[in-house]
């Protein structure tokens, strides 16, 4: 039994900031690489970064250089801090576990323009 919960989303606007949470449980959480994807009304899920288990990472180009993903393993739990935000980047935030393969109930972000 799995379980991710993400928190922190909300309405800002373009150039605003949020840090998103996810809280997992129900897993080795210091051993799973975790991610944080994206879908907006109507389009394809999509990736927007990747922390492993010795947190490195790795962003799509889309986010690079304004968000950073991070990790606190003694807490289990992962983070996106997202500057400068676009009105592109509106979309649902979901936490993704790549061992077990879960996802949590996603967190909504809304940037106005």
């Amino acid at each position: 039994q799995v379980h991710l919960v993400e928190s922190g989303g909300g309405l800002v606007q373009a150039g605003g900031s949020l840090r998103l949470s996810c809280a997992a449980s129900g897993i080795i959480f210091s051993i799973n690489a975790m991610g944080w994807y994206r879908q907006a009304p109507g389009k394809q899920r999509e990736l927007v970064a990747i922390i492993s288990r010795s947190s490195s990472t790795e962003y799509a180009d889309s986010v690079k250089g304004r968000f950073t993903i991070s990790r606190d393993n003694a807490k289990n739990m992962v983070y996106l801090q997202m500057n400068s935000l676009k009105p592109e980047d509106t979309a649902v935030y979901y936490c993704h576990d790549y061992v077990a393969g879960s996802w949590g109930q996603g967190t909504q972000v809304t940037v106005s323009s």
